[in-house]
């Protein structure tokens, strides 16, 4: 068992996520999840569950949390801790991370041979600092530079990119796992930490695969775009040409809405 300190924070972490979940963007099946991942020097970073229409592209509120760490620079994490049980999926996740982690609650894990926890103190803010870029140009030199933060150790290939709210900019970046069922491309890293802030819809997306001069959104992001950015503007880097854009409705018309999905469409 942890010790009396432990559970001090880790019941003030259950108190964060439970004030996050009303955030969770879960249409088709209502559940309010949400899951606060504690940093090493006491930044929480949350995560809400992200559903789409497209069931199997759940962003999971443990991976959503995680991710929106990688994108703002920050792998250290030592302590997860859900307003609900955890899944065996998420102790799969966590397994697969550089740190080890040992359950120590059904809703709670920490770093494996970590005697305390830091006292939770700030909410990362993910926002970039700065005002919109001026134009496409700046916008792609903005996601390359993003881009060094990817966590690519099955690829070696980093896609970065920044969305443009009216709250702000927030950076994504792919993140990968072992499990390559479990990696999330940086556009839906990026749309799952504006959903969490409350900070969508986005009005545009800057978007650099610096590998590939040629590189666009994959199918699955095309899908999450489609519902969770309708009309946004993607700028896509071309390399030493123009950057190109297109709106997810041009990269993915007739895209599946889920309408019929809704519990009061099957009723």
């Amino acid at each position: 068992m942890p010790p009396p300190a432990n559970d001090t924070t880790l019941a003030a972490l259950r108190a964060e996520a439970q004030a996050v979940k009303e955030r969770a963007y879960v249409p088709y099946s209502g559940r309010h999840e949400a899951v606060v991942v504690l940093l090493s020097d006491g930044t929480w970073v949350p995560g809400v569950r992200v559903e789409n229409a497209s069931y199997s592209l759940l962003i999971p509120a443990l991976v959503n949390a995680y991710s929106t760490a990688v994108a703002a620079g920050r792998r250290d994490v030592v302590a997860v801790v859900g307003n609900h049980p955890l899944l065996p999926e998420a102790e799969a996740f966590l397994h697969a991370l550089p740190t080890a982690f040992d359950k120590v609650a059904d809703d709670a894990f920490i770093a494996t041979n970590l005697e305390a926890l830091p006292i939770p103190c700030d909410c990362l803010d993910p926002f970039l600092p700065g005002m919109p870029p001026d134009d496409e140009v700046d916008g792609i030199a903005l996601a390359r530079d993003i881009a060094t933060r990817a966590y690519v150790p099955e690829s070696d290939f980093p896609v970065g990119c920044v969305l443009v709210t009216a709250y702000g900019l927030l950076p994504g970046v792919n993140v990968e796992h072992s499990d390559w069922t479990r990696i999330l491309c940086a556009e839906r890293n990026a749309i799952g930490t504006a959903i969490t802030w409350g900070a969508a819809p986005a009005n545009a997306l800057y978007l650099t695969c610096t590998k590939d001069p040629e590189g666009s959104p994959c199918g699955a992001c095309r899908q999450v775009l489609a519902e969770l950015a309708t009309g946004a503007t993607l700028w896509m880097d071309r390399g030493s040409a123009s950057p190109e854009a297109a709106t997810p409705e041009q990269l993915l018309p007739g895209a599946f809405t889920g309408e019929a999905l809704h519990p009061a469409s099957r009723t």
